[in-house]
């Protein structure tokens, strides 16, 4: 039986947590609507519908969906190859519709295997990802827009050497809001006073203070204010026939067009994976350790996006950037998520103005401190104490999402962990020990539990490099499991070459299904008697070579 959950138990923290998210999630949606060339109200649509429905149907306390950036190329191909931003809003529904089924499908199951490391390491690569382009807004440089996570630019430059642009465009009113800003952030929980104001978040207050200040420089024409480039820029209805050209409906006649398939699966494969590895990520940021069925998540998305389609918004995934904020504002349950998707739409509705005094750099601050916590020296240190099979792929993972995009980082670091896991089981499959006797060396070979086919060119080479007159002990008491090439191995190497160099090969723990007979502990199957023959040969031999 399911166990029923209060949704409003944590009403305090989950609305200030809320409050925090749609601060962020606002400027992430328009950005993402304008890079990807469609109504900037189309990621605002997405936004709201993934904060109320998919928060409600989502069994994930601290994921945020809505637009993403990893989306934003295909998206915007899409909508230029369609021709007519209707019919892409058809792929939409069809990737939802893909999405819905995949959860009754229990598809979401893959994501029990992405291995911990490269999902701390992603994390990692989106929180360094978050301060290269943050930074700029923080300085009064906004020619990069919100929500774009790419390393490489349109005009060839990249995320490093746009910061050396930086310098070039420093706007000064900028950096006085982006102090101011980071001052009340890093004081807001520390100062004892303020702690107790737990229903107003730090992120607001900051919002509100650089928006006074900027009124301030603006009132008095001082030369550090902040202008409309460098503000939130959210569009304002005069009308009700402007709210009614917002909502844009899907072009079903246009469902008979392979090519609006061929995107509705893209999406759908493309979106399902960056929810997972979202996911993911949010149950190891969540301090209470609870973790989400993914099929019921799969299940949420889908209907999300066709829900969203229908009202013509963009198709939206759970984002690590969002959830990040959500965790790192204390939310505790998904009330959270629900309330940014409430307060989006209230506020595109009733205050766009005020919404449009809010600069950048605040914003850009929250977000900064954001990604410092995703990627704080703490963690590299972890990994890098844990050895090098657990830091590589982590610090692949992180380089790549950096470098490329969050899929090709996942994917690379995934396909290391899996050499890693692969080499370590080559090494691991047995325990070799040799220890001295006055009588001679003894090998023991001990098997471990599994010895799978990838075991065979390690056996084979440990085999090959005993020493003649040699004593041996391959025990397999612990092993549940031995692939038949290792087992012809053993027993090539027991009835050949350990006959013809005199080794003795004792076995023990052998089942009968191997085939291989184990030795008693006072027999060795090399007998007395073929000692005997042997040194009868041997005797001989000299024998002749002295010409006796």
């Amino acid at each position: 039986m399911t166990k029923k959950i209060n949704l409003f138990a944590n009403l305090k923290s989950d609305f200030a947590s809320g409050l925090v998210v749609f601060l962020v999630a606002l400027p992430l949606c328009l950005g993402i609507a304008m890079a990807s060339g469609a109504p900037l109200f189309s990621g605002i649509i997405a936004g709201v519908i993934g904060g109320i429905v998919v928060g409600y149907l989502s069994q994930s306390h601290i994921s945020v969906s809505g637009p993403a950036a990893g989306l934003t190329a295909i998206v915007l191909t899409a909508i230029t190859d369609l021709g007519a931003f209707d019919v892409f809003l058809m792929s939409v529904f069809i990737a939802g519709v893909i999405q819905l089924a995949l959860g009754f499908l229990k598809a979401g199951s893959i994501s029990n295997y992405f291995p911990t490391n490269v999902i701390e390491g992603m994390l990692a690569g989106i929180g360094i990802i978050i301060i290269l382009k943050q930074l700029p807004h923080a300085f009064g440089y906004d020619a990069d827009y919100e929500g774009d996570q790419a390393f490489i630019q349109n005009d060839g430059s990249n995320s490093f050497s746009y910061l050396f642009d930086v310098l070039n465009h420093i706007q000064l009113g900028a950096v006085v809001v982006t102090a101011v800003s980071l001052v009340i952030l890093l004081s807001w929980d520390r100062v004892s006073f303020l702690k107790r104001l737990k229903l107003v978040p730090g992120a607001l207050v900051a919002v509100i203070i650089g928006v006074v200040l900027n009124e301030i420089f603006l009132s008095t024409g001082s030369s550090l204010a902040i202008g409309k480039d460098h503000l939130v820029s959210l569009p304002v209805p005069k009308s009700f026939d402007d709210f009614k050209s917002i909502l844009i409906t899907p072009n079903f006649a246009s469902v008979t067009n392979p090519q609006v398939w061929v995107v509705g699966l893209t999406i759908a494969i493309v979106a399902s994976i960056e929810t997972l590895l979202c996911i993911e990520a949010s149950d190891r940021m969540d301090v209470q350790k609870r973790y989400t069925n993914t099929n019921v998540e799969l299940k949420a998305q889908g209907v999300g996006n066709i829900v969203s389609s229908l009202l013509g918004g963009l198709p939206m995934t759970s984002v690590v950037v969002r959830s990040s904020a959500n965790n790192n504002a204390g939310a505790k349950s998904k009330l959270s998520t629900i309330i940014h998707g409430i307060l989006l739409l209230i506020s595109v509705l009733s205050i766009p103005v005020i919404l449009n005094k809010i600069p950048l750099a605040t914003l850009a601050t929250v977000l900064i401190l954001v990604g410092y916590k995703l990627a704080k020296p703490a963690t590299f240190m972890h990994f890098w104490k844990k050895g090098k099979y657990q830091f590589v792929p982590f610090i692949a993972t992180l380089v790549f999402v950096v470098a490329t995009d969050l899929l090709k980082g996942v994917a690379l670091g995934i396909v290391i962990s899996i050499i890693f896991v692969l080499r370590g089981n080559l090494k691991r499959a047995y325990n070799f020990k040799k220890e001295e006797y006055e009588d001679g060396d003894i090998i023991h070979i001990d098997l471990a539990q599994e010895v799978s086919f990838l075991n065979k060119a390690a056996i084979k080479q440990t085999l090959s490099e005993i020493p003649e007159n040699s004593k041996v002990i391959i025990n397999a008491h612990d092993t549940e499991y031995i692939s038949h090439d290792v087992l012809d191995l053993i027993r090539e190497f027991k009835e050949t070459r350990a006959i013809d160099e005199n080794i003795k090969v004792k076995l023990k723990g052998f089942k009968e299904a191997y085939e291989l007979e184990n030795t008693p502990d006072n027999q060795n199957h090399v007998t007395i008697e073929h000692y005997y023959d042997v040194a009868k040969r041997e005797l001989v031999q000299k024998e002749v070579v002295r010409g006796e």
